[in-house]
């Protein structure tokens, strides 16, 4: 059974990949699809959460940054609702979820 620190751990790896590949790719193209995914997800469900991202995705992107690796409470509740979750592939998240488990089991 996971716990939530193993999922908020989980989670900030896979944010951290992110980042590595949004510096990597095109960062303008990224920050553009973030946007429209928010404005889609903001029009379906008006939370909160969805709407801190839209206003922080009109800020550079060293602060974006900081936001999506922030380890506070704050960082994880964002993390939740990351709109760069389609940044990475199907095979990239699954190998992060592969190496996590491997690394909690290690671990435990």
């Amino acid at each position: 059974m996971k716990t939530h620190q193993a999922v908020d751990r989980r989670s900030l790896l896979i944010v951290q990949e992110i980042v590595k590949k949004i510096e990597k790719c095109s960062l303008y193209d990224e920050i553009d699809k973030a946007i429209s995914r928010c404005e889609r997800w903001y029009n379906i469900h008006k939370l909160e959460s969805i709407k801190e991202w839209l206003n922080m995705l009109d800020k550079p992107w060293d602060e974006i940054k900081k936001v999506l690796l922030d380890q506070s409470e704050n960082g994880q509740r964002l993390r939740q609702s990351n709109p760069f979750c389609g940044v990475l592939t199907n095979k990239e998240r699954w190998s992060i979820y592969s190496r996590f488990k491997k690394d909690e089991k290690r671990a435990s």
